[in-house]
């Protein structure tokens, strides 16, 4: 699906604008066109800091920010690159810690377009190929690099001697590019394995481990599922670490939801199978406190949206647009929703390739009063079929013009004895509309 991405810059702006005309407006999975790039570029992807390179289908961008933390935690400067921005196009990139600033992304993007013209790369593959480029111009003790698409045929997977490799939780999404199974999925996910190289992993199903074995094999790579070597538990409000060279007891991440805590242990062990950078001990309980990935169960508590608000009222976001992340998020508010004894109300807009029914499926245990909107600048369910989805689960449903006008409607309805506990769910662009107009765009 085709990125919309804005910029308030109207250097920045010009650039993209260019790049919307350049683009075949839609991702296109395959090497060609990056490694076309890179070539001309001077193969900046071969003058990087030590890369850690990031997969799965939801949580890989939540095992980047920790991986961040450590880290920084540890004294250590970072380039990253992650995806979808939620506000600023500039979040994508991090450029030793701190996000691109709009001259310099401005100058990335006019060289990278300048010379690749006649290439057709992609929105993505664009964007890949100036953060490479700004990350083999400016010194880092690390790279983190999250996979956008895939893995295998993903841009990012130019990449040939990463320190480690990682996959976070997988499941079923982006059928129309990676299959309509697991399996599938699993393999293309693989396909960022290299030879001799950590490639650490989350435990899974077995037909999707065999998947993953597979790939790992073929490539030579060492496949380091949970269980094998290294494996983690939470126990009295500890999370508990261990591997073959020993235990970490560890603090509970400040991010929220359980499923943080697999990710947090993910990025844990991929520090600790590779051979490069050396992590204290200290930097591994910094990071679960540090460790920030906005829109994933994001409590906003303060913001213009917020202010209109009743006293004492909850505002929540969480990019939660695919069955895989769907159970998570929905047990976070249910036992949320039971421990504080609020009224719930679910604002939901979603992408027209995503599964709806698959998601609110989850939903309905949670009796929420249920508010359909239009995602912005983006294909979209209509409000009328989510809400006719909503109420099949057990839920009221109605529709509103956009999630500012369903929080009106709410603060206008609601009791003050009973302030309400608001989540907005479905997609990360509408997650990022809701924060610009919030006022509280990622840092």
């Amino acid at each position: 699906m085709a990125d919309h991405a804005r910029s308030d810059n109207p250097d920045v702006q010009f650039q993209l604008d260019r790049l919307a005309r350049l683009s075949p407006g839609s991702d296109i999975l395959g090497l060609s066109r990056i490694s076309e790039l890179l070539e001309r570029l001077g193969h900046p992807e071969h003058h990087l800091p030590p890369v850690f390179h990031v997969a799965g289908t939801n949580g890989k961008g939540s095992t980047c920010a920790f991986l961040r933390a450590a880290l920084q935690a540890a004294g250590l400067s970072v380039h990253a690159y992650t995806s979808p921005h939620l506000v600023r196009f500039n979040e994508r990139i991090r450029i030793a810690d701190k996000l691109v600033d709009d001259e310099t992304l401005a100058g990335l993007l006019k060289e990278v377009l300048d010379i690749g013209e006649d290439v057709g790369a992609s929105f993505f593959e664009v964007t890949t190929a100036a953060a490479f480029l700004a990350f083999s111009r400016n010194p880092a003790d690390a790279c983190v690099i999250e996979v956008g698409l895939g893995g295998k045929l993903d841009a990012t997977n130019v990449i040939t001697n990463p320190i480690v490799c990682g996959i976070a939780q997988l499941g079923v999404d982006h059928q129309a590019f990676l299959g309509d199974n697991a399996e599938d999925i699993a393999a293309e996910k693989a396909g960022i394995a290299k030879e001799t190289v950590p490639l650490v992993t989350q435990t899974y199903e077995p037909s999707i481990a065999a998947q993953i074995k597979k790939i790992a094999d073929e490539k030579k790579a060492v496949w380091l599922p949970r269980g094998s070597i290294w494996e983690w538990t939470v126990y009295q409000n500890e999370l508990h670490y261990r591997d073959k060279a020993g235990r970490l007891h560890l603090p509970l991440p400040r991010l929220n939801g359980s499923h943080q805590n697999e990710n947090a242990a993910l990025a844990v062990a991929m520090l600790r199978h590779q051979k490069v950078i050396q992590i204290p001990e200290a930097a591994y309980k910094a990071a679960m406190g540090w460790a920030f990935w906005p829109a994933r169960l994001e409590h906003v508590s303060d913001g213009r949206l917020v202010s209109q608000l009743p006293v004492g009222a909850e505002l929540w976001i969480d990019g939660c647009h695919n069955p895989a992340a769907a159970p998570s998020t929905a047990a976070f508010f249910q036992e949320h929703v039971e421990k504080e004894k609020k009224p719930f109300h679910l604002i939901m807009g979603m992408l027209s390739n995503k599964d709806a029914e698959g998601v609110l499926q989850f939903f309905g245990s949670t009796q929420a009063r249920f508010y359909a909107v239009p995602v912005p600048s983006h294909p979209y369910h209509s409000p009328e079929y989510l809400v006719s989805i909503a109420q099949k689960n057990g839920m009221s449903g109605r529709i509103a013009a956009s999630p500012e006008e369903a929080l009106r409607l709410i603060a206008r309805e609601a009791s003050p004895d009973y302030p309400p506990i608001i989540a907005i769910v479905g997609s990360l662009y509408l997650a990022g509309s809701v924060l610009k107009a919030n006022e509280t765009p990622p840092e």
